[in-house]
Order: structure tokens, then sequence, then C-alpha cells
């Protein structure tokens, strides 16, 4: 890879540089989009889009490669075109990602942070994909695949790897690729934020429960405490000064509205 872009693709970087710290009334603001900008052209954070993000923004390059070492979802090497994630969180983990990434590490030849020889797929633990309701879980480019197990695992790498389009269970009717996906973290849409199912069963059951029994969240008033919106008890709640738990005593009322807040939020037994 050269040191520096083709003079078309750098314009064409900078131009969209330019919508991006449009957007910020502090230039430095805009490095992280800016470093997603640059995954989408070079497929990680090259030296040459590192000395691009150094020019825009005034900043030295040691300045711009601190803050790209710092967070994971910015790569220093090629990633795949594809980055599968497994999650081996604690709950994930039990249900059996463990066990599916064991699968896949031996079914792909590599480990974590690895790419195949291909460069179709790049292969992770990850932390928490935020999805615990339908564990164990694994991401194809941050679109989620629920229930999984071993053998749907390898079945889904086996897709990707021999061209064909996978389906997540929610988000996209499609995987887009890698650096297709970097392109929109930098702020540019691609048209499909409405596509596909936004949210499952599993998250909307309390939401539903709610719903039947007449639930509602507790609102704020004008003096920074919450009530219930059927004008029930007073509960603490947050305000400029802290909370409300914090200033006066605990009552009667803020004990016999916790278990209905806790309702509200879907908390039931």
């Amino acid at each position: 890879m050269s040191d520096t872009y083709a003079p078309e693709a750098d314009a064409r970087l900078r131009a969209e540089a330019a919508q991006i710290l449009a957007r910020y009334p502090d230039p430095r603001s805009a490095l992280l989009p800016l470093l997603h900008l640059v995954q989408s052209e070079d497929g990680y954070v090259s030296p040459r889009g590192i000395a691009l993000c150094a020019d825009l923004l005034d900043l030295s390059r040691a300045e711009v490669s601190a803050v790209a070492t710092f967070y994971s979802q910015y790569k220093r090497h090629p990633n795949g075109e594809y980055t599968v994630g497994v999650c081996t969180n604690a709950l994930c983990a039990v249900m059996g990602g463990d066990l599916i990434f064991e699968r896949l590490s031996d079914h792909l030849g590599i480990g974590h942070d690895e790419t195949t020889a291909d460069g179709r797929i790049t292969l992770e633990q990850v932390e928490c994909n935020a999805a615990c309701d339908y564990a164990p879980v694994v991401m194809v480019n941050w679109e989620f695949f629920d229930n999984q197990t071993p053998t749907s695992a390898v079945d889904l790498v086996d897709q990707i790897t021999a061209g064909r389009p996978v389906h997540p269970t929610r988000g996209a009717h499609t995987v887009a690729t890698f650096r297709e996906v970097e392109h929109v973290l930098a702020g540019f849409e691609d048209g499909r934020a409405d596509e596909g199912v936004a949210a499952g069963e599993a998250s909307l059951l309390g939401l539903r429960i709610a719903r039947e029994h007449g639930w509602t969240a507790p609102r704020v008033e004008g003096d920074g405490t919450s009530s219930e919106a059927a004008g029930g008890d007073v509960a603490p709640a947050v305000g400029a000064a802290g909370s409300s738990a914090e200033r006066r005593p605990t009552t009667a009322a803020d004990s016999s509205a916790q278990p209905r807040a806790d309702e509200a939020k879907g908390n039931v037994q």
C-alpha cells in the first residue's frame, strides 16, 4: 500500500471529511468518525490514513495513533471483509459462546483478531453484544445472529466463505461488507436503517407486559421529583442538585412507589 492516497482518492476522502468536520464545533471531535472513514477506504487504520487525519485536524500522528489504538473497533492491521464476533461474556459463555468460538476457531484455522488467508473473515471474541436475551449471540459486521449453536455458526461462516449473502436475525436484510459498514459509522447513511426487524419478542416482552397492565414510567415534575403518570406516590428522582433521596429522608411513599417503578421497567416476577 502506498504511503499516500492517489489524487482522486485523496480528493474524495477530503471532500467527505469536510462534511464530517462541519458537524463539530471543535474539529478535534471529528477524529472518531474520520478514523471510520479511513477504515472504509483501506479496511483498517492505515499509516496513510493516520497521516490524513493528522493533517485535517492539525494533530500529530502520535496523537491520532493514540486514539486509534485505544478503541478495539479501530483495526491496526488489514481486517477481513466480514468481522465475525462471538460473544464470550458471562451469559453467552454459559449458554455456549465459548464452545461456538472454539468451534469456529478450529473450523477457520484462526484465533482471536486473526483473518483467514482469503481475507474474507476476521474472527473476534467480543465482551458483550448487548443482546443477552438472545444468548448466545454472534455478530457479523455488527449485525445480530441470535440464539446460535456451534453448528449454526459454522454454517454461517461457510456461507460467508462461499460468497453467499447472510441474513441477520434483526436489522438489515443482508450484511454489508466491513468497509461499507465503516462508511456508515463515519456518518454517511446507506438507506437501510429501516430494513428488517428492529427488535424481537424477547426484547419487547417487558414493554408488552407493562402495556397489558397499564403500567407507565414515572414522570418528572417541575421540582425535580418524579411521580406516577397516573398521579400516584412520589418516588426518588435525580435532579440538578442530585437525587431527591439525598436531599430528604425516605418515606413510606418512596418504598411503595419503588415496586411499581420496577414493574414499569419490565422487572416483574
